[in-house]
C-alpha cells in the first residue's frame, strides 16, 4: 500500500472544541500532495461567538463566517474529500475533538476515522528545541508558511509525515506508524454528555 493519507487542520471560535469555524484539507497520494482544500465553517449555535484571543490567534471573525456552511451542511464535504483516508493532524487529539464535539453538538454520528499524530511522529523522530508546528515544519524543509491558516497547516503537517516516511524508508503509512512508535486510533462516538 502506498503512503496515503489525508492531513487536516481546524481553527476554532472559542475554547470549545465544537467551535470549529475553518478546516484545511491535505490529501497525499503516494508520498505526494495531489490536492489541498479549505473552508469557513459557521459553528453551531451555543458555540458560535468568537474570542478575541482565538481571532488574534487566526485571524478569522463572526462576520466572515456568517454565510458559511454550518458543521450540519459542510459535512458531506468533508467525508467526501477524506473518504476512508487515514487521517493525520499535528496535536491530533485537538482536531479529532474538534470532529466528535461538532458532531455531538449538532446531532451528528461521528465518522470512525483511524488518524494519527504528526506531533507524535516528530517527537520521535527528530531532535529539536520545540515540536510545535512551525518548527518541525522548518525542520523537515517546509519553510515560510501562514501560521494558523488551516490549510497551510495541513499542507505543513503533511510535509512533516512525508519526510518522516522517507527517514525511515516507510513505504506506508502503517508502516511509518510502526516505525515511529506512533499508534493509528481510531475516533470513538462520545456521549452526548460528554461535550460541554
Amino acid at each position: 500500500m502506498p503512503l496515503d493519507f489525508t492531513a487536516i487542520d481546524f481553527e476554532t471560535a472559542n475554547s470549545s472544541m465544537a467551535s470549529a469555524c475553518s478546516v484545511g484539507l491535505v490529501k497525499v497520494r503516494d508520498g505526494q500532495v495531489v490536492d489541498r482544500i479549505g473552508w469557513f465553517i459557521r459553528p453551531p449555535l451555543g458555540h458560535d461567538h468568537f474570542i478575541d484571543w482565538n481571532t488574534r490567534i487566526h485571524g478569522i471573525t463572526a462576520e466572515m463566517v456568517r454565510d458559511a456552511p454550518s458543521w450540519l451542511d459542510q459535512m458531506a464535504d468533508l467525508l467526501a474529500f477524506t473518504g476512508d483516508d487515514h487521517l493525520v493532524a499535528h496535536n491530533a487529539g485537538f482536531d479529532m475533538g474538534v470532529i466528535k464535539a461538532a458532531c455531538v453538538a449538532t446531532g451528528l454520528a461521528t465518522p470512525s476515522y483511524s488518524y494519527f499524530c504528526s506531533l507524535q511522529i516528530a517527537r520521535n523522530t527528530y531532535t529539536l528545541d520545540s515540536y510545535k508546528l512551525p518548527s518541525v515544519a522548518f525542520a523537515v524543509g517546509f519553510e515560510d508558511f501562514p501560521h494558523h491558516d488551516a490549510v497551510a497547516d495541513a499542507e505543513a503537517c503533511a510535509a512533516i509525515v512525508i519526510h518522516a516516511a522517507d527517514r525511515y524508508g516507510a513505504i506506508d503509512v502503517a508502516e511509518l506508524t510502526e516505525r515511529s512508535g506512533v499508534r493509528i486510533s481510531t475516533i470513538v462516538q462520545p456521549p452526548a454528555a460528554a461535550i460541554a
